[in-house]
């Protein structure tokens, strides 16, 4: 687990990295409402947890860099016996300040008193440029004097690349948990069953071992549906002969796994259905294998595509010279999206690929990024092979590059044909 210790050296950081006469504001998420006065499950702020690991909505950080001062301030929602009635314990700025090594905790009433005070002698504002509108109204109703506003969203988020052990090991947690998902959707018996069953089999793997949530809408798609790349209806009668596309990963203690496979329905795929899996299987490896630090992701793009494109020529799926088809791009029929992305609070962590000069950031130790290649033949298209027609393949797994290399976090999650044979 995560320890305050930890929490407290980000913040510290965040504080470092600030510019002198300079106050910055994190807020936590509000709740979001689904129907009338009935609202989603909360989850907080991802930024504002990763400095904090506090839970609860309506709170704010504030960060002050003025003159002698710099410190941080945590402020809470009170706690209130009618409100707690209806909506649970809230932990107040009693306990707070016990908890979070942090150097001042307030109600958050006061929070506008506060601000006002430090942002007069202030110069710069480090804020979330994806702030509500009621948000921003108080910081611009007190920043008079402010000359320069910055998004303190991307300095999080650089921070937020290179994960500590404590942050890998939630991953490998979460990752665990999703292996159970779906190991135990491969063994089940799926024939005359929906789309819809097979999630649920899944999220009930994640809740039974402790992951409260998952960390993405579960992607179900059987047959001609793997094809919708975004395809989260889940409403489909699963059919004898078929594959199905799996795109599911828990989220355990606010850390995400994201993980695809792709499976037959009967536990045994068709000859054309090997043909297609073992060419997308052998990219993957091949991306896999060049992870290391100093390498750059687009490097990773262009040989997948390269690999692809080629491999989808000797399928018969394209037709014609190889370097035409690539200048052409006319492989991105088949597979329109990237090679991966980084992984961690959020499934798709909102860390920068490039640095400030728009040059791709390396890989380095402690990143954490997926690695998905795929092919999609839409029933429709009559220019592909027809054995192929209607079959879709994503094969991901969730990388951690290391000092030397990389090291596969779900390379116990079957994915060769034998293994996925094996175990149905």
């Amino acid at each position: 687990m995560i320890t305050q210790n930890e929490y407290k050296l980000r913040r510290d950081k965040l504080l470092q990295n600030m510019s002198q006469k300079s106050v910055s504001v994190v807020f936590s998420n509000s709740y979001k409402t689904r129907s009338n006065d009935t609202q989603y499950q909360y989850r907080q702020n991802s930024n504002f947890y990763y400095l904090s690991g506090f839970k609860e909505d309506k709170s704010i950080l504030m960060f002050i860099k003025v003159d002698s001062e710099s410190k941080t301030i945590l402020f809470v929602e009170k706690k209130d016996k009618v409100s707690e009635l209806w909506n649970g314990e809230r932990l107040g700025k009693k306990e707070a300040k016990k908890l979070f090594l942090i150097d001042e905790v307030y109600e958050n009433s006061e929070f506008e008193d506060f601000f006002k005070k430090y942002i007069s002698d202030a110069k710069e504002l480090y804020y979330d440029f994806n702030l509500d509108d009621s948000q921003l109204r108080v910081l611009k109703k007190y920043a008079k004097n402010i000359t320069t506003y910055k998004n303190i969203a991307l300095s999080i988020n650089k921070m937020r690349l290179i994960k500590s052990d404590a942050e890998i090991e939630l991953i490998r947690k979460a990752i665990e948990i999703t292996q159970e998902a779906h190991h135990k959707v491969i063994e089940l018996n799926k024939l005359d069953k929906n789309e819809y069953q097979i999630q649920a089999e899944i999220e009930y793997a994640f809740k039974n071992n402790g992951a409260y949530s998952d960390a993405y809408t579960s992607i179900v798609a059987g047959g001609n549906s793997a094809n919708t790349l975004h395809y989260i209806n889940n409403n489909k009668a699963l059919v004898d002969g078929e594959l199905i596309l799996i795109d599911a990963g828990c989220e355990y203690e606010y850390y995400a796994s994201d993980i695809t496979r792709t499976i037959p329905v009967n536990q045994r795929f068709s000859q054309a259905q090997k043909e297609l899996y073992e060419m997308v299987l052998s990219v993957q490896l091949q991306i896999i294998d060049m992870i290391k630090p100093k390498i750059k992701r687009t490097k990773l793009q262009k040989k997948s595509e390269e690999l692809l494109c080629k491999g989808m020529i000797d399928l018969g799926i394209l037709k014609g010279n190889y370097k035409e088809l690539i200048k052409e791009k006319k492989h991105k029929q088949y597979y329109p999206h990237g090679i991966g992305h980084w992984m961690g609070i959020d499934v798709h962590d909102e860390c920068p690929y490039k640095d400030e000069n728009g040059d791709d950031i390396l890989l380095e130790e402690g990143m954490v990024l997926t690695i998905e290649p795929g092919i999609y033949c839409n029933a429709n298209d009559k220019t592909i092979p027809k054995k192929y027609r209607g079959i879709g393949i994503r094969i991901e797994d969730d990388i951690l590059v290391t000092k030397s290399g990389c090291e596969n976090l779900s390379r116990g999650i079957a994915k060769t044909i034998q293994e996925i044979e094996s175990i149905s």
